[in-house]
């Protein structure tokens, strides 16, 4: 919690003083007003203490206690508001934490992109469609549901701020049902064999979450039989926040509420800092991010940003600079509160081992050294068109696996750690058992040729079902290594010290282990003999199989 000194000059209003990126126009002020001030009546969608509890974990997570699973939608719909469509995100991400747990031996921290991503920053403000009728038209370019439509018309691409109260409401239901879903047992781990892999088509994951599964069950069984899971209600739930860009400064203002820190005092949860000013949450979401077209250091949004008490999100593209970076840290973060910032990096791959050393650098020469929970996003800089059909923008999994490979690696050779992964994903599947077709490769073996199958995304290409659990179990033997203290002979023969952290895939020169990408070898997918057997597998079949 930053202090009082350092926020004298902050009000949930004061980034309109400052010039702003991605700003939305609406015709109407007077209807845009009306709809703020609505908004401004409603209750939070989430409390103070639940952001509170994820500030907690967080900072275990920043402590290398915990590993945080960020996933969900690039855009959510309105019209994704039914309970098969959330269900199957929520549990697309218990699915792939219980992975993560059984590797790594370590507490999951589960943030969804959901109940609120409804707006997306864009590059330009308007874009040629075609109507109907086959005419090719300008319009503004669709900004998200809580702005304007879909449809290809100038009357539907006009931003309305009613949308912004549809966006509150689509939202609360949202949660509402999420809420309820995990009061009711969806995540009970009593019941781990009701969580069906019927459409996984690799048999080797198959096989492999079935040993999961089957190794879980006993615990389990052998803890009823002595009595150890009695009253235990972490077997029975677990927590599950929200998160989303906050890219819409209106409506995030009018759902920020300020609490006098007393108040929260008897929560137990209380926050570092004893001043009782009042500590302002935004309650639209448990956690926020500033977007990489959004993080200007005297722009409105890092302004408004700066005065939460909500932990936060940075996406760090390619354009950051290190000395930018450590400036940015210290104006959204002047007391380097452990788990405040999560930097969600997003470079492309085969870009990371040039691009994110500096900053690791850079940081670890700052006061936020040991704050920082450092994250990779290997799917933003890896989006293209498709060759088939340049109006089509897909992702290759094995652009997705190689940057987050080229993070881990990165992160052992600077004795840092990745702390967690923000994946846009859907664990939607129609009536028949099949999975999206929007991104191609993984152990499905999807092509160009797929993507016409079950392409859905208004917006970017996402992780299916199966690419998603590809990416877990990868994860999941990462962390397993890295618990077992396995390290490469490479990584042996550095002049330094291997970090307790060290990435499970370090660099070798044994081309014969190296993971076919395309018509060439990408070296940082190259493996060593004296690695798991398994996770050799893994990186090879899930990034590119023959």
């Amino acid at each position: 919690m930053a202090s009082a000194s350092i926020l004298d000059a902050w009000t949930p209003s004061s980034w309109r003083t400052k010039p702003i990126a991605q700003d939305v126009v609406y015709p109407n002020q007077a209807e845009l007003n009306r709809a703020t001030d609505r908004l401004k009546q409603l209750p939070g969608l989430v409390t103070p203490f639940e952001i509170e509890k994820l500030r907690k974990q967080l900072a275990d997570v920043a402590d290398g206690k915990a590993f945080l699973l960020q996933s969900g939608d690039c855009a959510e719909l309105f019209t994704d508001c039914v309970p098969s469509k959330i269900d199957a995100k929520v549990k697309l991400s218990l699915l792939m934490s219980l992975i993560l747990i059984w590797g790594g031996r370590l507490p999951v921290v589960r943030v969804g992109r959901i109940a609120g991503q409804y707006a997306k920053p864009r590059s330009k403000a308007t874009e040629v469609v075609k109507t109907e009728d086959g005419e090719q038209v300008e319009v503004l370019t669709f900004r998200g549901d809580n702005v304007n439509a879909f449809q290809a018309s100038a009357s539907a691409r006009r931003p309305d701020p009613e949308r912004l109260l549809q966006s509150y409401f689509h939202s609360c239901a949202t949660l509402n049902h999420i809420r309820a879903s995990l009061g009711s047992g969806i995540a009970d781990l009593h019941a781990p064999q009701s969580w069906s892999l019927a459409h996984v088509r690799s048999p080797a994951l198959q096989r492999e979450f079935s040993s999961v599964i089957e190794s879980l069950e006993d615990a389990l069984h052998f803890m009823q039989v002595v009595g150890a899971d009695r009253n235990e209600r972490s077997l029975e739930s677990v927590d599950y926040y929200t998160s989303h860009e906050g890219l819409m400064l209106e409506y995030e203002e009018s759902l920020t509420r300020g609490i006098e820190s007393s108040r929260m005092s008897k929560s137990k949860l209380e926050a570092p800092n004893e001043s009782t000013r009042a500590s302002h949450y935004a309650l639209s979401a448990h956690t926020l991010w500033l977007g990489d077209r959004t993080r200007q250091l005297d722009g409105a949004h890092v302004e408004y940003f700066r005065g939460l008490i909500n932990p936060i999100g940075v996406k760090v593209g390619p354009s950051m600079k290190p000395g930018e970076l450590v400036d940015l840290l210290a104006k959204v973060d002047p007391l380097a509160e452990k788990g405040r910032c999560t930097l969600i990096c997003r470079f492309g791959a085969g870009k990371a081992p040039s691009l994110l050393p500096p900053l690791i650098q850079a940081v670890r020469s700052s006061p936020h050294a040991n704050s920082v929970i450092w994250c990779s996003d290997p799917m933003h800089g890896n989006t293209r068109s498709s060759p088939l059909d340049p109006s089509i923008k897909t992702r290759r999994f094995g652009d997705v696996v190689t940057e987050l490979v080229e993070s881990l690696q990165v992160h052992a050779a600077e004795r840092s750690r990745l702390a967690g992964v923000h994946l846009e994903l859907t664990g939607e599947v129609n009536a028949k058992g099949e999975s999206v077709t929007e991104c191609v490769g993984g152990s499905m073996e999807l092509s160009d040729e797929d993507l016409g199958r079950r392409y859905l995304t208004h917006c970017d290409p996402r992780l299916n079902y199966e690419q998603s659990l590809d990416v877990a179990f990868l994860l999941s033997h990462s962390l397993r290594s890295r618990r077992l203290g396995r390290s490469s002979s490479a990584s042996r023969s550095r002049t330094r010290e291997p970090s307790p952290t060290s990435s499970p895939i370090p660099p070798s020169d044994n081309a014969q282990n190296g993971v076919s990408h395309g018509d060439k070898t990408h070296p940082s997918l190259l493996l060593n003999e004296d690695e798991d057997s398994l996770l050799k597998e893994l990186v090879r079949g899930i990034s590119n199989r023959s």
